[in-house]
């Protein structure tokens, strides 16, 4: 991979990351008709997510880990339980009650948020601004309109689908999610051992959920798993879902910001229909096709816009300022020419 450009990399991270995010929506489905308790199921989830992180965490990030304070310690509590708890909760919640495509409004919740923080510039009188604003939109559409519209079936059974809602497409946990991503921002450069503070998160989460889980969950049972598949969705869902995708993101939110991995979230709408018509036979239409459109060409805008932008701030001319503290643009220094020595 050495030979890899680092911006080659981030992107085949966050296409990885979108089919593991992919692969978790048909598990989960899975999970719940198995009748799979919504409280004790991310228990274990989160578990195995901490299991897989520790040990990568305290071998690769031994010189990195900065000593913990009262203040990170905080911050890694409510990272567990906006980006976990909260996120998780819901996401599952919506899954049983069957409203699709909870990750729509992320990129341009995210984007608003960035910007709000200053964590992104928008110059919307350049053509970088413009193509981001324009690429976020595009993504958001694409994403709606695969979950929204169907269309004429082009391949699949003709299963019933249950009707889509619009509530998931702006769903509690969009908000819960791009806060998650914003919040991890400041707190990288504080504490820049990734996995540690994806450790140190999932560590809360799990004392959260079992708090919750003891006050509501009251059926013994339901802690009990009963089959081989069972014990294999926890696993994935652990080790993929959870610890994979939570350590991707965190490293791509570094190397190139929140906006950077929101943007690449409506891929997993159009990832999604189309393993639920390979895998499980379920239609897909028309509408995925013209969503997949928007999702791609919102996605190009937007990393072609960050491009651009990096282009042009480094091209920017030095600024230098006067005695009256009047900046002068495009200055030249002329050195002093030395007197030729005559012979």
């Amino acid at each position: 991979m050495g030979v890899v450009p680092e911006r080659t990399k981030l992107h085949l991270a966050m296409i990885v990351c979108q089919l593991g995010f992919a692969g978790n929506h048909i598990i989960l489905k899975i999970a719940l008709n198995m009748g799979i308790s919504l409280l004790v199921f991310p228990v274990y989830r989160n578990i195995v997510a901490l299991v897989a992180l520790v040990p990568f965490a305290y071998f690769l990030e031994k010189r990195d880990r900065p000593p913990i304070s009262t203040s990170l310690l905080l911050q890694f509590f409510f990272l567990g339980l906006i980006g976990l708890i909260c996120m998780q909760t819901f996401s599952h919640l919506q899954f049983w009650l069957s409203i699709p495509a909870t990750e729509n409004s992320v990129p341009a919740i995210t984007f608003l948020m960035a910007v709000i923080f200053r964590m992104e510039q928008v110059h919307l009188k350049r053509k970088d601004g413009m193509a981001k604003v324009l690429g976020t939109v595009s993504s958001v559409v694409g994403s709606l309109v695969i979950t929204l519209y169907k269309g004429p079936t082009l391949f699949g059974s003709n299963l019933q689908r249950p009707p889509s809602s619009p509530i998931g497409s702006a769903g509690p946990d969009c908000l819960c999610w791009s806060s998650w991503i914003v919040l991890q921002t400041p707190l990288i450069k504080k504490y820049p051992a990734r996995l540690s503070s994806a450790s140190y998160a999932y560590f809360f989460s799990i004392l959260q959920y079992l708090l919750i889980a003891a006050v509501y969950e009251r059926n013994s049972q339901a802690w009990i798993v009963n089959s081989t598949d069972e014990l294999l969705t926890i696993f994935y869902t652990g080790l993929v879902a959870s610890a994979m995708t939570y350590a991707i993101q965190i490293y791509v939110i570094d190397k190139a910001g929140p906006v950077f991995v929101s943007v690449y979230l409506p891929l997993q709408t159009l990832l999604v229909a189309i393993i639920e018509a390979v895998v499980l036979g379920e239609e897909f239409y028309l509408g995925g096709i013209i969503g997949a459109v928007f999702v791609v060409a919102g996605l190009y805008l937007v990393l072609w816009g960050k491009s651009e932008e990096k282009k042009l701030d480094e091209e920017k001319p030095l600024v230098f300022e006067n005695s009256n503290g009047e900046s002068l643009s495009n200055v030249s220094i002329i050195q002093p020419s030395l007197p030729t020595s005559s012979n």
